[in-house]
């Protein structure tokens, strides 16, 4: 059975809004868009490769698909960026979209109705485990479902005060196995969390 690993930034007070760009996503009057980039570096580097060094498929919430779309397949042939270009380019990218007539990103398909369902079936199918990047609209969906196996935060140095935040009340109680943490030199921890079991509790005696 395949797994589904989500990969987000996020920053200390869980804000995971607009990261990567001031116009990213500036919904709600969000000003601080491109709050992680000061921070990128090889280190933030390495750790994208390591996720993309295994087989996957891509699943994508509409914002981020959008933006992917609008990126990976015009980067051109000389970029640094080339081969993460060609692995987003090639493989198989499922999208949760109401708007399924406008996915123009080679080989891209709609997941079908009620979200959570279409991808427990996606999970329940032969093929490479599931990636998501960013997609927080969809990834608090797949919480709350208790869909998520892997959790890769990348937990930046700042506080942001307001903005899109990734957990949300409704999301199911778990439990997780730390599996693997670093901090780069610009003070990012990268973190990767395996699902364990149930939340258990306790009392001091």
């Amino acid at each position: 059975m395949r797994k589904l690993t989500v990969s987000i930034f996020i920053s200390l007070d869980g804000v995971i809004q607009s990261p990567g760009a001031p116009t990213e996503d500036t919904s709600n009057e969000f000003r601080l868009g491109g709050w992680m980039v000061p921070y990128a570096d090889e280190a933030i580097g390495q750790n994208l490769w390591d996720m993309l060094s295994q087989p996957f498929e891509l699943l994508l919430g509409r914002n981020t698909y959008d933006i992917f779309a609008g990126y990976w397949p015009h980067v051109p042939a000389d970029s640094n960026s080339r081969a993460i270009a060609d692995l987003f380019n090639s493989v198989p990218k499922h999208v949760a979209t109401h708007r399924a007539d406008t996915l123009g990103w080679q080989n891209s398909h709609a997941l079908q109705g009620d979200l959570a369902d279409a991808i427990r079936a996606l999970l329940r199918e032969d093929g490479a485990d599931l990636l998501t990047f960013g997609s927080g609209e969809m990834v608090r969906q797949l919480l709350a479902a208790g869909l998520v196996d892997e959790l890769r935060l990348q937990v930046f140095p700042v506080m942001l005060g307001r903005g899109k935040r990734l957990f949300g009340d409704d999301a199911s109680a778990s439990a997780f196995t730390l599996a693997h943490s670093v901090s780069t030199p610009g003070s990012v921890l990268i973190t990767r969390y395996l699902r364990d079991s149930e939340v258990r509790t306790g009392e001091f005696e």
